[in-house]
């Protein structure tokens, strides 16, 4: 029996191909970085990350050979990770003093470095794909799949703006529960694919048309309810009362924070303030909200905050460095709760690289910056939660909560798993930017994948309270300081499919099902 035939020779009808490839290249990868987070307003854009990502397809699909298909990738991935993470320009240049033709040299070379894959993904389909345009798509789907698996995992990962995070609010979002972030984007890149090939010819075609008919329906009723099918899939044991929040939002200037002139006397003072006089049952201040070493604090600084919470039946977590010169240092939580005889910690696990380590060889980048910038100490992965009132709340800091497969590691014992996760965060380093609501978005998908609450508390925004059904209940302006009065309802009982087998296997099934499409797809050519 013979395949079916390769895309070669269609590149004619798709009329794309050409000179005018490239600026449609670049276009298409700017807008797959404002369908994560629309500048204007913050808001992730499902359908522009479907058109986008369609756009390439169809570029992929006209160019004449494997190797242009892979360059045009190229130009997408670029322009779509630097428009993603531009904002790392502010912390390189703004705050770190770096010259900005270097910053802008930096956050172009690290889109570059990552597009790659993606070029080689791009690269690999046009090689490879049938005429058969189911196969394609899933074929395309597969390799996209490996390219964001790989980005988010090799060389310590760095899977901020992943495409699946512009589905927190579309029809897609149903399935973070079963797939996690990742599978939507392979979702997502099917349909991309499938649409890529869409011809007007298709629509004289009955069958085609009722076919898709029905499966739009049949989605568009599975997705229009996704929060009464939340509710319907989860069977919780018997919740806690709501547990009421206090969550301290300093905004000091990332310029000043560490300055023991400036930055440093303030947030000692501010919350140590709101720590003494917040009436809620749990207090949360966020990442380094107190910006030195115990030992390098006034006189019983801490000791009199713990004496607060010693008896008054409140609790409160604290984002502080801890550490010394001989144990090295850790970016870190303390919990402080009546009746503990010793203070809760937990300590960041999946550090940032440049910021909290520095990778070999990079020695000499780091130091044409004015950053406080130094090798931490890596906390254990899965560390025990905080448990108040009946509830087991787990801290995450800074991006840990990029990392769904690491948070998954709390949800082995489902009797155990967290009810409520809180993220401590400090995106101060990024200015006014498109970053807070980036990293907003973030949280919520994993508020989806695990169907529990997303606390948030950060220097300065977005703090916010987000339910386990990913929608943003309570959230504080940006960039003001205030304190966020809410209440969060913990959800304990069943964990989710994503959630159970995330947390036994990581993301290997995942690798298993793009292998296993690449694996057909190698196949299906040899067969031409």
């Amino acid at each position: 029996m013979r395949a079916a035939p390769s895309l070669a020779g269609r590149a004619p009808a798709l009329g794309v191909a050409g000179a005018a490839a490239w600026p449609l290249a670049l276009v298409a990868g700017l807008a797959q970085a404002a369908s994560i987070a629309w500048p204007w307003n913050g808001q992730p854009l499902w359908w522009l990350q479907l058109l986008s990502l369609a756009l390439l397809v169809r570029l992929a699909l006209a160019a004449p050979s494997a190797r242009r298909a892979a360059a045009l990738g190229w130009v997408f991935s670029t322009a779509w990770l630097s428009g993603t993470f531009w904002w790392l320009f502010i912390s390189m240049h703004t705050y770190g003093g770096l010259a900005a033709p270097l910053a802008v040299a930096a956050v172009l070379g690290l889109a570059a470095f990552l597009g790659s894959y993606y070029a080689v993904a791009l690269g690999c389909f046009r090689a490879l794909a049938p005429a058969n345009r189911a196969l394609a798509a899933i074929i395309f789907a597969g390799l996209w799949l490996l390219a964001e698996l790989a980005r988010g995992v090799w060389w310590t990962g760095f899977p901020w703006g992943a495409g699946g995070y512009a589905h927190v609010d579309g029809p897609l979002a149903v399935l973070a529960r079963w797939v996690g972030v990742y599978g939507i984007g392979c979702v997502a890149a099917v349909l991309a694919a499938t649409a890529a090939q869409w011809r007007a010819s298709d629509l004289r075609r009955p069958r085609t048309g009722v076919a898709a008919a029905l499966a739009v329906l049949a989605w568009t009723g599975l997705a229009a309810d996704r929060h009464c099918a939340v509710e319907l899939c989860h069977t919780p044991m018997a919740r806690p009362a709501p547990l009421s929040l206090a969550l301290l939002q300093g905004n000091i200037p990332q310029d000043e924070k560490f300055q023991p002139g400036s930055g440093v006397p303030v947030a000692l003072q501010w919350y140590a303030e709101q720590l003494k006089a917040a009436g809620a049952a749990l207090v949360v201040a966020p990442e380094t909200a107190i910006p030195l070493m115990p030992e390098q604090l006034p006189p019983a600084y801490l000791q009199d905050i713990a004496a607060r919470y010693a008896q008054n039946g409140q609790a409160a977590l604290v984002g502080i460095p801890l550490g010394n010169r001989d144990l090295g240092y850790t970016n870190s939580v303390i919990g402080l709760a009546p009746g503990q005889p010793a203070a809760y910690r937990y300590d960041k696990h999946h550090l940032v690289p440049f910021g909290e380590f520095i990778p070999p060889f990079f020695r000499w980048f780091t130091e044409m910056m004015n950053i406080p910038l130094g090798d931490f100490n890596r906390g254990a992965l899965g560390q025990p939660a905080f448990d108040w009132r009946g509830q087991r709340i787990a801290p995450n800091i800074c991006y840990e909560d990029l990392f769904g497969e690491e948070i998954g590691a709390h949800f082995a014992d489902a009797a155990r798993a967290p009810t409520v996760l809180v993220n401590f965060s400090n995106i101060g380093w990024f200015g006014d930017s498109v970053a807070i609501d980036q990293h907003l978005a973030i949280s919520r998908m994993r508020a989806l994948e695990f169907e529990r609450p997303m606390v948030r508390a950060t220097n300065t925004g977005a703090t916010a309270v987000i339910d386990h059904r990913g929608v943003v209940t309570h959230r504080l302006p940006s960039h003001t300081r205030a304190v966020l009065l809410a209440e969060v309802e913990g959800r304990g009982g069943d964990v989710t499919p994503f959630a159970w087998w995330v947390s036994r296997f990581a993301l290997w099934p995942l690798w298993a099902l793009g292998g296993a499409i690449a694996v057909l797809a190698v196949l299906l050519r040899r067969r031409r």
